[in-house]
């Protein structure tokens, strides 16, 4: 069933949203007289709920260590009859793509929530939750404007942040009807996604698919800095890297330290799964492309 990815800014409200759509979800689920749709359940899946503090974000280690938690824990609850909300910062878009993949790979749809609290807003919550005794508190100042600086807000351009549901700070409720037409659909019938072969996971067990990966991915960076070189200060090209495979540059021009960001994160994201050689350049133009989008 549905996976729904809650994102947004630290002390945002991410967990008042995902409060609200679990409230939602249930009565609608409890009302509704469709054996199909009354056998769903919900579940969420947070920090606390995994038993992390916020301190984890402070490193790095602790932190990749905080998201492998949370991947195991959505990977366990996925399932034909249970929908997963997310609640959590998701705001690494490589995370969200590997969370995009797992919903794919068990035939599930998957959405992203932005909770689009503004900045300062959310400062001054955080600031509030630091100096209440009745709360579990705030992210400490440092580790608050750390996450900030470092959060890739959802592009619902891409594959694996649409369908994106933006919730102003304003705004009383999420678009719980377009959320629920989209994630489950009319009464009665269930929306299901086939797996493609790009999403499903699978152990790498070629002992030279990481050679490939790392080969086939610098081939791709190697055209497109061919074509700068050619093209000094030019942007918007498109790039055919093989047969009705073509890169589409951005307006503006991409540094190399962007190129090598994209390639690493790539790889890191499909280092487990097991692509098919000759779906690793195609992939990678997709994603690029749709970095670049």
């Amino acid at each position: 069933m549905p996976l729904i990815l809650v994102s947004g800014y630290p002390s945002s409200g991410k967990t008042y949203r995902s409060r609200q759509l679990l409230s939602y979800l249930d009565g609608r689920i409890n009302s509704s007289n469709s054996a199909h749709i009354h056998r769903l359940s919900v579940v969420v899946i947070n920090d606390q709920s995994l038993g992390l503090s916020r301190d984890v974000y402070r490193e790095a280690r602790t932190e990749k260590d905080a998201r492998a938690k949370a991947y195991a824990a959505v990977k366990r609850a996925l399932g034909k009859d249970t929908v997963v909300i997310v609640d959590g910062l998701n705001y690494i878009k490589g995370f969200r793509y590997q969370m995009y993949c797992e919903a794919k790979s068990a035939g599930t749809g998957s959405c992203v929530v932005h909770v689009g609290t503004p900045i300062d807003k959310c400062r001054e919550i955080n600031k509030g939750l630091l100096e209440s005794k009745e709360s579990e508190g705030g992210y400490a100042e440092d580790v608050f404007e750390n996450l900030i600086y470092r959060y890739e807000e959802p592009n619902g351009m891409t594959r694996w942040d649409s369908p994106l549901f933006t919730v102003p700070y304003e705004d009383e409720t999420p678009p719980f009807e377009a959320i629920w037409e989209a994630m489950i659909g009319s009464e009665g019938k269930i929306k299901v996604v086939k797996p493609n072969r790009a999403t499903l996971l699978a152990p790498a067990t070629e002992s030279d698919y990481l050679y490939d990966l790392d080969k086939t991915t610098q081939e791709v960076l190697n055209s497109i800095l061919d074509w700068q070189r050619d093209h000094p200060g030019e942007g918007g090209g498109a790039i055919s890297v093989a047969a009705d495979i073509t890169v589409e540059l951005p307006a503006n021009p991409v540094s190399l330290p962007q190129l090598q960001r994209h390639r690493r994160q790539f790889i890191s994201m499909n280092r487990q799964l097991k692509l098919p050689k000759e779906r690793i350049k195609n992939s990678f133009v997709e994603y690029l492309n749709d970095c670049f989008s």
